[in-house]
């Protein structure tokens, strides 16, 4: 007797993933789509992938032109969906950015990322976080202070990267994979560890050099 199990399970799982394949592509969010048009701003070219993981507040967070943003991404402003009143411009993406897969960005008063910035996967910035200097309640309810983010043009941040509140980062940096950034990197440097430590910079003579062992303490503090 004909056992039709095999070729059916693979027609099946064929289906199954061209199926997926289609939804991938029709999903996307780019200009002319629904979800597009509830963004503060969505530029030319711009591409949010299919599938998402959450966009709250749209209406907050702007994307410029020809920038794509991997899969799973979050993108968030405010405290939730029912916040009243939201900054106008929480989130701004600028322009020709390339954001990886499963990328996490939580605004609650300002995140600027400059032009030509370039993402790993699961980076996660956000400008606040939690308390715990009232012991009687539970850290998940003591919101931290909002302290804006910006991440200057050209700079690369690296896979696995926390980018944490008041952070300011030059222009042109390169954040290594897996490091945690807080306070103020300057331009043109290569930060990383945990917490993230200066490790290059270029000098006034246009030349690459190691940060000294007293200058890297206070890359990023």
């Amino acid at each position: 007797m004909l056992d039709l199990r095999r070729p059916l399970r693979r027609l099946l799982n064929r289906s199954v993933h061209a199926a997926w394949r289609w939804a991938e592509h029709r999903g996307d969010v780019s200009p002319g789509t629904a979800l597009a048009d509830e963004f503060g701003s969505f530029g030319p070219g711009a591409c949010l992938a299919f599938p998402l993981s959450a966009v709250v507040n749209a209406s907050a967070i702007h994307v410029g032109r020809d920038t794509l943003i991997g899969k799973y991404a979050t993108l968030s402003v405010g405290y939730g969906p029912t916040q009243a009143v939201l900054p106008e411009r929480g989130l701004r993406i600028g322009e020709r950015c390339v954001l990886g897969a499963r990328v996490c960005i939580t605004a609650h008063e300002s995140i600027e990322i400059g032009d030509d910035v370039w993402f790993g996967q699961d980076v996660f910035v956000s400008d606040a976080s939690h308390g715990y200097e009232d012991p009687d309640v539970p850290i998940g309810r003591q919101f931290g202070a909002h302290r804006p983010v910006r991440i200057g043009a050209g700079s690369w941040i690296g896979h696995g990267a926390m980018i944490l509140p008041g952070t300011t980062i030059g222009r042109q940096v390169v954040v290594a994979a897996g490091s945690v950034v807080r306070g103020d990197v300057p331009d043109h440097a290569v930060v990383g560890g945990v917490p993230a430590r200066l490790l290059r910079r270029l000098d006034a003579g246009g030349s690459w050099a190691r940060a000294s062992d007293a200058a890297s303490g206070s890359a990023a503090r």
